[in-house]
């Protein structure tokens, strides 16, 4: 095995399915010759050629449409939103068009397109560049979103998802691109999309996160283990859809419950998440389901970023409120 940061994972899935598929197709706004903005797809232009990796007009629209177009041509398009918050300029090409053309078609015709796209707070990005907006992308049918926490599950859950024949949003946190390496296999293997994995036993309380969030609930079960409290921790890796068999299994067992999320607490996925649990684990609960959020206002800017996003701290205090409810 060799040590990869999640960007390296990320490059190395990528690698493997140009290698694996003649169809699948690498594009996006200076990701060729460039590699991307944070160097994702650095060297595979010139190993694939500019056929298979091209540099698109910086025109998100313009990508999601021609997404449409080469997925219908029989292609695996995989593009890159440069900023996960300009997806704006793309929501009709994603929600109106990719999501639904599986029904409209009477299941005749498939939109095999992972979209590739950075977000996430924590690197002193500019305005919209930082937003977290997988609450509006698990909200459409017919889209699966995948948010790795960790290089390992970057590159089989990428994998998985180009060889998906529905359209994948693929999000990546940008704090986690080389924040630490861990042991990646070399070779090609998967991870199912939907399947949450269990990061971390516990028996008094259940924390429910995904993305950089999974290493903030981490840091936090550390020091409250330090206190007497065994928190389980869930990493859900795919938040449409969502592995709610795992959810209750730990529920059920630890009977609390917390959910985080880095977005804004109105709406997103940890309400879905609170509301499943409450509907399908009440009786099992020993104390109402919290969550740990970002204030509902618009990203602040960078310098006010570190008081704006949820900690370990507000964790530590959740899991203390629904220990002594």
């Amino acid at each position: 095995m060799a040590q990869m940061t999640m960007i390296q994972a990320i490059t190395d899935a990528m690698r493997t399915e140009l290698k694996n598929d003649e169809n699948v197709l690498v594009f996006g706004e200076d990701v060729g010759q460039n590699g991307g903005v944070f160097r994702a797809t650095e060297g595979l232009q010139k190993e694939f050629g500019e056929e298979r990796v091209f540099d698109t007009p910086l025109a998100e629209s313009g990508i999601g449409g021609m997404s449409i177009g080469l997925a219908l041509q029989g292609f695996r398009p995989v593009p890159e939103i440069q900023f996960f918050g300009f997806v704006f300029e793309t929501m009709d090409a994603i929600s109106g068009q990719m999501a639904r053309y599986r029904y409209r078609s009477g299941g005749t015709r498939t939109m095999p397109i992972t979209v590739r796209s950075p977000f996430g707070g924590g690197v002193h990005t500019p305005e919209l560049h930082a937003d977290s907006l997988e609450g509006l992308m698990a909200q459409q049918p017919g889209l699966k979103v995948v948010i790795p926490s960790n290089p390992y599950d970057a590159k089989g859950l990428l994998i998985q998802s180009i060889r998906d024949n529905d359209p994948v949003i693929f999000l990546e946190h940008m704090k986690l691109y080389r924040s630490f390496r861990e042991e990646v296999p070399e070779e090609e293997y998967t991870i199912d999309l939907g399947k949450a994995e269990v990061k971390r036993e516990g028996k008094d309380v259940t924390l429910i996160a995904y993305g950089a969030m999974v290493h903030t609930a981490l840091k936090a079960a550390d020091e409250l283990e330090e206190n007497g409290i065994s928190a389980e921790i869930i990493d859900l890796r795919t938040v449409a859809p969502i592995d709610y068999e795992t959810i209750m299994e730990s529920v059920k067992k630890t009977n609390r419950a917390v959910v985080l999320q880095e977005a804004q607490k109105v709406a997103g996925v940890a309400a879905n998440v609170v509301s499943e649990i409450q509907e399908k684990a009440i009786l099992h609960l020993e104390a109402p389901v919290l969550r740990v959020t970002a204030p509902d206002t618009v990203y602040p800017f960078s310098q006010a970023e570190t008081v704006w996003l949820p900690n370990h701290n507000d964790v530590v205090e959740k899991v203390n409120q629904v220990m002594n409810f």
